[in-house]
């Protein structure tokens, strides 16, 4: 661990010494449609899946009145955020073509905005055309778990669409992801993928990228646990962090229990990715999640 500090130690010393005069950031603003949201003070963003075999069951449905009911007690818990999902990208799951995304997302966008016009919604896909017809139908953001690399077209589509847009690192393919990962030094890996990408995305128009380093997604429990330690050297980028670790195995896996006893455990790694920076929080419970922010939020302007 302490070679890990020492690159995060050496890369904040890079950044200071490029940007001497600018402080890290924490007062981001996002454009999501005709609204600004202010991620000065943490936001929730809360799961929707329209699929059958996401990794918690707890978070699958496809009845479009579940799919409101869900979106409903997610925004009336705060969330600021809903990501509706069609395609699980757990290991081993069965991939979903375009078609078969749109065919899920499309009606889920259109019923939950008829029920809540002022929802901003985001789209969990890694195809171009389903992010085109998705933002069309009413989503106001993308969130591509390939950050453009299982579709080429997607990064110029969204620079295009003109909307936030979440990259997120992934070591490999959904399919192949946790078989062997791999790392000479896994917080130094990630973070130079990202001041690549960003440039990438910058050079497609886009203005409002957030970060979201991949937990769970082509690492290991201690892949996962250095990204976390070290979340804060992140802040270099000058782009909002989401930390996506609800439920996850990095969690369930270290406590001997599983994904439907993980809510302590997620709230624990929650208030640590607030305390390193993140400015949303990806989650299965906004409830308890708005409990970690709205606490962090307390001790940091205390």
């Amino acid at each position: 661990m302490n070679a890990y500090l020492c690159d995060d130690q050496k890369h904040i010393a890079l950044a200071n010494s490029s940007f001497k005069n600018t402080l890290l950031r924490d007062d981001f603003t996002i454009r999501c449609g005709g609204k600004l949201l202010d991620l000065s003070q943490p936001r929730v963003m809360g799961i929707i899946n329209v699929t059958e075999d996401s990794f918690f069951a707890d978070s699958r449905s496809r009845a479009l009145a579940d799919v409101v009911s869900k979106a409903s007690r997610h925004l009336l818990e705060g969330a600021a955020i809903l990501d509706i999902g069609a395609q699980s990208t757990r290991p081993g799951a069965t991939k979903v073509g375009a078609d078969q995304e749109m065919e899920r997302l499309l009606p889920a966008i259109t019923a939950i905005l008829k029920a809540h016009p002022e929802a901003i919604i985001s789209i969990d896909t890694f195809y171009a055309s389903v992010a085109a017809c998705c933002v069309k139908a009413g989503a106001a953001i993308i969130n591509d778990i390939s950050a453009g690399d299982l579709d080429e077209a997607m990064i110029p589509t969204v620079g295009a669409l003109r909307v936030p847009y979440i990259a997120m690192h992934m070591q490999g393919s959904p399919d192949t992801m946790q078989q062997h990962p791999h790392y000479e030094n896994v917080v130094q890996e990630v973070l130079d993928y990202f001041i690549q990408k960003l440039a990438v995305c910058k050079q497609a128009g886009m203005e409002d990228v957030i970060v979201d380093p991949g937990f769970g997604f082509g690492k290991t429990i201690a892949h996962n646990y250095t990204l976390l330690r070290h979340l804060a050297a992140f802040r270099i980028l000058e782009a909002p962090l989401l930390a996506g670790v609800s439920r996850k195995s990095m969690i369930y896996k270290v406590l001997g229990n599983t994904a439907s006893d993980a809510l302590n455990g997620t709230t624990v790694i929650h208030s640590m990715a607030l305390e390193r920076g993140a400015r949303l929080l990806r989650v299965h419970d906004v409830k308890a999640a708005m409990e970690a922010v709205t606490l962090y939020h307390t001790l940091a302007t205390a």
